[in-house]
């Protein structure tokens, strides 16, 4: 196995060795996918999908054979596999096409505390532009507790019977459950196996998505059992500008373009306009396609180090971390979540924040 280390440069600069702390923001970029880039932009950069010239056919045969490890990586299928900018954009994507395409007046989403903005905002602005519609929707927030552990049911336990669980949050106009996979504030890591079986039972005919933006860097994900599964690349030790939105089939095929232009569509009339089916869809314009091929790369490097490697280190590291950060009496850690990812916030006492940081 090689030394994933070594395989960053950026951590062996000049005269020291660096130790970044940052990756739950964006991650570093190993060689491989910076050489996978440069390949493609020093040795056969073209456009994809729009051209019958061979650089033009490499370059396309590249950028699905990326999709298809994307799809392999999480358990979908690559027609199921949407790129986007972001986590951001392809939560966007779902809460502007298939919420303006599927909210009536009454119908409610259900996310919770735990939440990155990113996962609240735009369920915000889908809200007031259907109001000025006269289509009021409601936005429902399930609470979590003083240790950052969702409060699901009376004994704040999601492992009860699913007719435990709490009728007020989850009920017969639920059309959306949007939720986080590991919190990016704490590190909360949502029992999600156990959660969703319960809101399948309390509201079925609700659409779930996982924001796993924390969570598809740092341990195994599968979509089986998720509706829409959204997610960022630079996190994943891939280039910024590329993100995932994976989606079932059945469902991306009866939600309309998020956004109009070339390549998603069918056939194009100054009278009217049909569309090309799921991704093609939702994939308007020029990809970004060297973040695309880096995608690939990225999620290469990850198979050959071992996802279970990964993880099995991150939880040596974070409890060594909080064992030595309880030593100190003037830290407080915020959240003690029964199961903790690698991110770990904390107040120091008399210290201003800028200061602990330098």
């Amino acid at each position: 196995m090689l030394n994933p280390r070594s395989q960053f440069p950026v951590l062996s600069q000049a005269g020291h060795s660096l130790a970044f702390l940052d990756s739950a923001a964006t991650a570093q970029k190993p060689l491989p996918v910076i050489e996978a880039m440069n390949d493609f932009y020093k040795n056969h950069y073209s456009s994809v999908k729009r051209g019958a010239y061979s650089l033009s056919a490499k370059t396309t045969a590249l950028y699905e054979q990326a999709r298809a490890k994307v799809a392999a990586f999480i358990g979908a299928n690559p027609d199921e596999i949407i790129f986007t900018k972001g986590t951001t954009e392809s939560i966007n994507l779902v809460a502007n096409s298939y919420g303006f395409a599927n909210f009536k007046n009454g119908d409610e989403i259900v996310l919770s505390a735990l939440e990155h903005h990113a996962n609240i905002v735009p369920w915000q602005l889908v809200q007031n532009t259907l109001r000025r519609f006269n289509i009021n929707i409601h936005i429902k927030v399930l609470d979590c507790d003083n240790d950052g552990n969702l409060v699901f049911a009376d004994n704040h336990s999601p492992s009860l019977r699913a007719e435990c669980g709490n009728p007020d949050i989850f009920n017969s106009k639920t059309k959306i459950v949007s939720l986080t996979h590991t919190s990016n504030a704490i590190g909360t890591i949502n029992p999600l196996n156990e959660i969703i079986p319960i809101i399948r039972n309390l509201a079925p005919q609700a659409q779930i998505l996982i924001d796993g933006a924390q969570g598809v860097p740092h341990s195994h994900i599968s979509v089986a059992n998720y509706d829409f599964l959204a997610f960022s690349g630079h996190k994943l030790y891939a280039p910024t500008g590329i993100g995932v939105l994976y989606g079932k089939r059945e469902l991306l095929e009866k939600m309309p373009p998020y956004q109009g232009g070339g390549e998603m569509i069918d056939k194009v009339t100054f009278e009217e306009t049909t569309f090309a089916a799921p991704p093609a869809r939702f994939e308007a314009g020029t990809p970004p396609i060297a973040e695309v091929i880096g995608l690939g790369a990225a999620i290469d490097f990850i198979n050959e180090i071992g996802m279970e490697n990964i993880t099995k280190h991150e939880e040596q590291i974070t409890a060594y971390t909080l064992d030595e950060l309880k030593k100190i009496p003037e830290v407080q850690i915020i959240g003690n979540p029964k199961n903790r990812g690698s991110i770990i916030s904390f107040l120091a006492a008399n210290i201003h924040p800028h200061d602990a940081a330098l």
